[in-house]
């Protein structure tokens, strides 16, 4: 088959040349490719489509046609050939491959579904559905819920750890109390945890579904298989929280090293495609939120919590929970408050219901009565024991001097545990000669002082002095007469 362009050059080249052989010579054919497109020119009909030719396949072309209205067109080229060799055919499976497509396009065309674009109203509809998250930490697993609403095209995207019915419905709070209302339905996929089986097409929900909808007066429904109009939104929501927050070669982005991290990243991915110019409506996502607000109905002020478990009170002095009788910490900022326990696998998991809605604060592992579960982030910092104390002043003696520095504070440490008598007056004595000689001199001195055990009288004068005067240079010898080796007389006779 020869394109427009080339028909072109042979025709330009033979009303150049007026030779079939010279012309062919400058289009680089054949000289019979050059009188086939000029006499074809010559009859009008000039076009680049191939010309039919009688072929082998001809006499089967209705058993073709056949075998793919039996097959509701999905009958294979190669099998087909095999049936016409069976009958008598000789010609290549190349030409079968060809008529059996010709076949399949003639019995699609007529039956292909026409979709028409859905236009949603405000507040009716709301999409989710779930994609794979990032490893986090280089081994954690997690999902992503990704949400929008189809009005506004306002979009939520929650990070998680995993996908069963708790974590699904705190999410779904969660996505309410952000759109600040509830629409008429919320469609998502076929999952287990939304739709238990399927019925004559039916979908039969699962029974927590249906009370999660009672409660916020939501109606859940789930994507018709294979249906395009009514899963595309939600799988547009996915595409995208992918490229975004997914770390590939594509879009360069760095591994997440915390769980926290990645909730950041979310938040931050929603703030900034909620906050530019949507592709379709040319609206922005926000803007478009507070006028959708007017047809939402109200949000419950309690929170769906009937599959978080059982409730237990947080200790208002120790932030631990009781469950199978065994403890389990939580953080210290939930003291006093009602949280709810529950047991998964191999695992423990605390949610709390905050302004926000539903969030997992913890998960322990899952351990037998006597040894509890204590995380040290859940305690703040660790109080002094009785062998590690800093000093705290409660006088103002006692303050002056620990306000001299560091090495009043060692100083005092030492001397306690030096067992060192009237330490209130050496002190004063301190807070004295830091007077006169300034801090810094003083507070190095206190220093050297814990260091070398000194703690008598006078100790800390004569330290200060010498520090002020430096190290001296004179060498002093001991006098003979005061000596105190003893003599070698008693050696004289020795050896005679």
């Amino acid at each position: 088959m020869k394109s427009d362009e080339e028909i072109m050059e042979i025709l330009e080249a033979f009303d150049l040349t007026r030779s079939y052989r010279d012309a062919a010579e400058l289009a680089g054919c054949d000289h019979h490719t050059i009188a086939n497109w000029v006499e074809r020119r010559d009859q009008g009909e000039l076009t680049s489509a191939l010309v039919p030719k009688d072929c082998l396949i001809e006499p089967f072309t209705e058993k073709l046609e056949e075998w793919v209205d039996q097959s509701n067109g999905k009958v294979r080229a190669d099998v087909c050939h095999d049936k016409l060799v069976a009958l008598g055919y000789t010609g290549s499976e190349r030409t079968t491959r060809r008529a059996v497509a010709a076949r399949k396009k003639a019995f699609a065309a007529g039956r292909r579904r026409v979709f028409r674009p859905w236009v949603p109203e405000p507040g009716m509809w709301f999409q989710f559905d779930w994609c794979d998250g990032p490893l986090v930490g280089g081994e954690m697993k997690t999902s992503l819920f990704c949400a929008w609403l189809a009005w506004s095209r306002f979009r939520v995207v929650i990070p998680v750890t995993d996908k069963k019915m708790p974590t699904l419905i705190a999410c779904i709070d969660q996505t309410l109390r952000r759109f600040d209302g509830v629409p008429t339905y919320a469609l998502t996929d076929n999952e287990r945890t939304v739709s238990t089986d399927h019925v004559a097409r039916i979908a039969m929900r699962h029974p927590l579904i249906v009370e999660l909808g009672r409660h916020y007066g939501l109606t859940v429904a789930t994507c018709v298989i294979r249906d395009p109009q009514s899963k595309g939104g939600s799988e547009a929501t996915v595409r995208v929280a992918e490229a975004d927050l997914v770390p590939t070669e594509a879009n360069l982005l760095a591994d997440y090293s915390s769980f926290a991290g990645l909730k950041t990243a979310c938040e931050a991915f929603c703030k900034e495609v909620n906050a530019r110019v949507h592709r379709t409506t040319r609206r922005i996502p926000d803007e478009m939120l507070a006028e959708e607000h007017t047809a939402l109905h109200a949000l419950p002020a309690r929170a769906f919590t009937a599959c978080f478990g059982v409730t237990r009170t947080v200790g208002t002095i120790t932030p631990v929970v009781s469950f199978e009788a065994n403890n389990y910490s939580v953080p210290n900022e939930l003291r006093g408050e009602v949280v709810w326990v529950r047991a998964s696998g191999e695992e423990v998991i605390v949610t709390a219901v905050f302004d926000s809605g539903p969030e997992e604060v913890v998960r322990h592992r899952r351990s037998a009565p006597g040894n509890p579960q204590y995380l040290d982030e859940h305690f703040g910092p660790a109080p002094e024991g009785p062998l590690h104390r800093s000093p705290k002043a409660k006088t103002k003696a006692e303050a002056d001097f620990l306000a001299i520095g560091d090495g009043a504070a060692l100083w005092l440490i030492e001397a306690g545990a030096a067992g060192t008598v009237r330490p209130r007056v050496k002190m004063a004595n301190a807070v004295s000669l830091a007077a006169l000689h300034g801090s810094e001199a003083v507070d190095r001195a206190l220093a050297e002082a814990a260091v070398l055990g000194r703690f008598a009288e006078g100790d800390l004068t004569s330290i200060v002095a010498y520090q002020a005067g430096g190290p001296s240079t004179e060498h002093h010898n001991a006098s003979e007469a005061l000596s105190l080796q003893p003599g070698t007389s008693s050696w004289e006779g020795f050896g005679r």
